[in-house]
């Protein structure tokens, strides 16, 4: 039964992919903006917010209110997060992640009648962050270009807002306003969870899992404009040589099997393996470390 719920799993988020499409917003001062994955391209997950000092109004200091699409309602001063003067705000996506591709890469969608700035951090594993630099306010398009190598993927971003001036900030809100945030050099996900796919500590796959694969396969059949990246991470149990060796094993044996269904995919399959460096859960509980225990999939489009 677990076996043909991932299975199932993996077709339905291949099915999301496939879904997706461009689609206009707000960027809450008159404008529009397209971004071409549509509600897939927004941040999911607030790791922390750290509100500044002085720090906004409790009803504007929830992080969750800078995930999904953007949704500020000027009457009733709602659907933002304040993050005070130099306050913090640290986002993660989820189904997708952040990729350099040429031109922007990243819409910032600041609200209120102020313009404050803010510091961008990009990062691969919430860890080790790249500064991007300091960024303007309102409906903001950010080319991370300058600071990344193309291709890059990322999956966590922090704002931390750049300290503006009292004397011309809304004393109510204090520091930069934040509505949503999304990649739109977006790269879309799927998550496998290693226990369905390979045997304890090794890396052959497991005859019933190729059927999941498959439904890889035929997406790109469907849509030969996607290169993949395919990702191999372990939990925080045994050596760190071991499962580094281990993580881009499987990586590497998700790879053999698409390629022996589409070898003309050599050159446009990348494989890298990170242990344990990149955990989604906590390793010290037996369900969070089986979450780490994965194999992600990014589909990047071509161009």
């Amino acid at each position: 039964m677990k076996l043909i719920k991932i299975i199932f799993i993996c077709f339905c988020s291949l099915s999301i992919l496939h879904s997706q499409t461009p689609k206009e917003y707000s960027n809450g001062h008159g404008g529009k903006i397209t971004l071409p994955l549509g509600d897939l391209s927004f941040c999911d997950k607030v790791i922390y917010y750290r509100p500044g000092n002085p720090s906004p109004v409790p009803e504007n200091s929830k992080g969750n209110d800078a995930l999904g699409a953007p949704n500020f309602e000027a009457q009733q001063v709602t659907g933002f997060v304040s993050l005070g003067i130099g306050g913090e705000l640290c986002l993660s996506f989820t189904d997708n992640a952040l990729v350099n591709i040429p031109g922007p890469d990243l819409c910032v969608f600041e609200v209120g009648r102020y313009v404050e700035e803010t510091y961008l951090y990009v990062s691969k594993n919430g860890k080790k962050w790249i500064n991007v630099g300091k960024i303007s306010g309102g409906n903001t398009l950010v080319d991370i270009g300058d600071s990344t190598l193309p291709g890059d993927l990322f999956t966590y971003i922090k704002l931390v807002d750049a300290g503006t001036s009292l004397s011309r900030n809304d004393r109510m809100w204090p520091g930069a306003d934040i509505d949503a945030v999304a990649a739109i050099g977006s790269a879309k996900q799927i998550s496998l969870n290693a226990l369905y796919l390979f045997d304890t500590n090794k890396f052959v796959l497991k005859p019933l899992s190729k059927s999941g694969l498959d439904s890889i396969v035929s997406e790109l059949i469907t849509n030969p404009g996607f290169d993949l990246v395919i990702n191999g991470h372990t939990d925080s149990i045994g050596s760190a040589p071991f499962n580094q060796r281990l993580s881009l094993d499987r990586a590497e044996a998700i790879k053999k099997y698409i390629l022996s269904k589409l070898p003309e995919y050599k050159s446009r399959i990348a494989v890298h393996g990170y242990s344990d460096d990149q955990p989604i859960e906590s390793n010290s509980t037996a369900e969070g470390r089986e979450k780490n225990r994965r194999v992600e999939v990014f589909f990047i489009p071509k161009k």
